[in-house]
């Protein structure tokens, strides 16, 4: 009989309502390079297990209770069980690139094992930040660039070399890749603070009350005002109270960080559509701009 400790929580996070972005991204940039149909739909199961193996493994690191409006698996279950669902998960990724023809499986393994570095990378950098206040901007992107663009672009070139795709050609998806994830992010790290609670899933301002660096806090401690030693000492005391986060967003608008957010937002999905316009014309090209532009203004 199989195990529904195991298998119970794995279908419980697998149900959840995501948004499928990344594996969109696999079946748009297959599309382009007229991609075998059933590889490639492997190949987006298999991002999407992936990521959804980071989120479980993410809310026990983060002790998240709530993950897309619903019990984390380890406050449903516990702990260990939630770390070998993710195990379990990480697993199945495997498995499903196994799909892949033989002349393109060992660039496929090696591309997520690859991926697999950089996240594990970029999460203790985020990590480190948490013990430290004098984090970068700049080490805040390289952090985000392989926590978050490094999975992004993973399901781009996997979607490419399920088709006719050259080595230039997955560079510049690569390139994609590496826009959309920062525009995603910083895009995340301002919904955080403005976004509607029911619609976000998780308490607004969860951030700015566990202190964790981000695109908006960083920003506002590198002013020179009496707003930056106001949130300093925030970050000093532990995190923002629930009651402060009204204030917090207030002085963030009048510094113009939320508006100077927005603006990094559309730069970067801006840079990710010059790249996607240089790819072969179609409908996976099509599909790629509406899922940038969809992603620019998405308020959740």
């Amino acid at each position: 009989m199989d195990p529904e400790r195991l298998y119970a929580p794995a279908k419980y996070i697998l149900a959840g309502q995501g948004k499928r972005f990344r594996p969109h991204l696999v079946l748009s940039a297959s599309s382009l390079f007229d991609g075998d149909r059933h590889v490639a739909l492997k190949a987006a199961a298999a991002v999407e297990v992936f990521h959804i193996f980071t989120l479980v493994h993410d809310d026990i690191m983060d002790h998240a209770d709530t993950r897309r409006g619903r019990d984390t698996i380890h406050l449903k279950w516990d702990e260990p069980t939630a770390i070998l669902t993710g195990d379990y998960l990480l697993g199945r990724t495997v498995d499903l690139l196994l799909a892949f023809p033989d002349n393109r499986l060992r660039a496929a393994v090696t591309l997520l094992s690859e991926t697999v570095r950089k996240l594990c990378e970029g999460q203790v950098r985020d990590m480190a930040f948490e013990d430290r206040n004098d984090v970068t901007l700049e080490e805040y992107l390289v952090m985000i660039d392989q926590k978050t663009s490094a999975l992004l672009e993973c399901s781009l070139m996997l979607g490419g070399m399920t088709g006719s795709v050259s080595e230039a050609d997955l560079g510049a998806l690569q390139q994609v890749g590496h826009h959309l994830g920062r525009a995603f992010q910083i895009q995340d790290d301002l919904l955080d603070l403005v976004a509607d609670s029911e619609k976000w899933g998780k308490p607004v301002g969860g951030d700015l009350m566990a202190a964790k660096k981000t695109w908006l806090l960083l920003n506002a401690l590198a002013t020179s005002s009496d707003d930056a030693e106001w949130f300093a000492a925030m970050v000093d005391r532990g995190g923002a109270l629930p009651e402060e986060i009204v204030e917090a967003r207030r002085r963030m608008d009048d510094l113009g960080i939320i508006e100077s957010a927005r603006e990094a937002v559309i730069f970067h999905s801006s840079e990710a559509l010059k790249l996607i316009q240089a790819l072969p014309e179609g409908l996976g090209q099509g599909s790629l701009v509406a899922l940038t532009r969809k992603m620019q203004k998405r308020l959740h």
